[in-house]
């Protein structure tokens, strides 16, 4: 059964007042409130076992090195991968995606081809334009029509032997718009031997994930915004990929011997996991899993996509007021502006005056905003815990920005 007071009662940070107001936190795109139990997983480790991992025969090293391998194992299971040493811990999407761009290099040469979306993060734009920069290799882009739906006859017309790699999102962290990835990887494998890297740090926390019936090759997601620490994340590669590529770091952890003359490197999954990790983060990750898990992704899923439709609802009752991507299947995210409203600041600043906490600006999405030839949006992006009174209390903050601003 779908508690929402008892979930609400599990974030304290959520009973505190900003402003003078009650907190109305609609910023979870950037980063979610943590639970309790989620501190309470981080705080034993460091109060009762901390110790580096992998490294020590002493009592505490083996405990927490256990530990972290059962959240390795819960992360296994939570996307479905074939193999537990096919999850690689992170410092988050970024890192996974460029220990991919990085890794990829020696696979990479002059002439051939890299496609990614118009609807991509510059986190997975720029580490692309990197490796096009190292090897030669032509940057493609997958456009968007006015809704933010990508154009996928683009690939009937661009995937050919030429193309190594094609890396999309799940969902626009600007736009909330989502993706058909099967299609795309379909598109992919049909026409191509590209490898097919999605980026999940916007889906993972909305909806379920099976990496193997997606059959992508590599998944790349964040901690941080599906309840766990900061600095925590997850690179899910298939096996017979990891096992080709280079690693990224050098360093402790990652070697089977090492000489003047020669290193040689572990096997999966330390051989991408340089020096001592962010074991209580690591560890706190999986607990964050067990709290998404104890109240069904769908359950989450089906509420936060009801408290999607309602503040459309809401929201375009106000006169002037745009949603980007409205026609496009949407989850989580809702992304707005105010017709002769140019700055979206402006009216993020008067929502925080009355306690609501929104993100405006471009969302790390520049091409996006160009594309709409605006400098940004108000972005209002849901979790578990926000509630449709909320909503009523943003949609009313939107019309008092409105009054001040015209």
């Amino acid at each position: 059964m779908f508690d929402l007071q008892n979930i609400r009662s599990q974030f304290p940070i959520l009973n505190q007042t900003v402003n003078g107001k009650p907190l109305i936190y609609l910023d979870n795109g950037a980063t979610s409130q943590k639970p309790v139990s989620v501190f309470e997983s981080w705080m034993k480790y460091y109060t009762e076992i901390n110790a580096n991992v992998h490294r020590g025969i002493h009592t505490l090293s083996q405990l927490a090195t256990e530990e972290m391998e059962v959240s390795r194992r819960k992360i296994q299971r939570f996307v479905n991968a074939k193999n537990d040493y096919e999850i690689i811990f992170t410092k988050g999407t970024t890192e996974g995606l460029n220990l991919i761009a990085y890794s990829l290099t020696n696979l990479v040469k002059k002439n051939d081809e890299i496609i990614i979306s118009h609807l991509e993060h510059h986190s997975n734009i720029v580490p692309w334009q990197m490796l096009c920069e190292r090897t030669g290799a032509k940057l493609k882009v997958i456009p968007m029509d006015e809704n933010g739906i990508l154009q996928l006859d683009f690939l009937d017309k661009n995937l050919n032997e030429k193309t190594k790699i094609v890396s999309v999102n799940q969902v626009s962290n600007a736009l909330g718009v989502v993706n058909p990835i099967e299609e795309i990887i379909s598109k992919v494998r049909k026409n191509s031997d590209a490898l097919v890297v999605i980026d999940g740090a916007q889906s993972v926390p909305h909806m379920k994930i099976d990496v193997q019936k997606m059959d992508c090759d590599f998944f790349v997601f964040s901690g941080h915004k599906m309840y766990a620490p900061m600095g925590t994340g997850i690179l899910y590669g298939k096996e017979e990929i990891l096992r080709k590529i280079q690693p990224f770091h050098g360093g402790g952890e990652m070697i089977a011997t090492c000489t003047f003359e020669k290193t040689t490197y572990a096997d999966l999954p330390f051989k991408f996991e340089a020096g001592t990790p962010n074991v209580g983060g690591n560890i706190a990750l999986g607990a964050a899993v067990d709290f998404m898990e104890k109240i069904g992704q769908e359950q989450i899923q089906h509420h936060e996509n009801a408290l999607l439709d309602y503040a459309q609802q809401k929201l375009l009752e106000i006169e002037g007021l745009r949603i980007y991507g409205e026609k496009a299947k949407r989850t989580g995210v809702v992304s707005f502006n105010l017709e002769g409203i140019g700055i979206s600041s402006d009216v993020g600043m008067i929502l925080d005056k009355l306690g609501i906490a929104v993100r405006t600006g471009h969302h790390c999405t520049q091409p996006i905003m160009n594309f709409f030839n605006i400098a940004g949006t108000v972005r209002a992006s849901f979790a578990v815990y926000n509630t449709f009174e909320e909503i009523d209390v943003l949609a009313e903050g939107v019309r008092k920005a409105k009054r001040m601003l015209s």
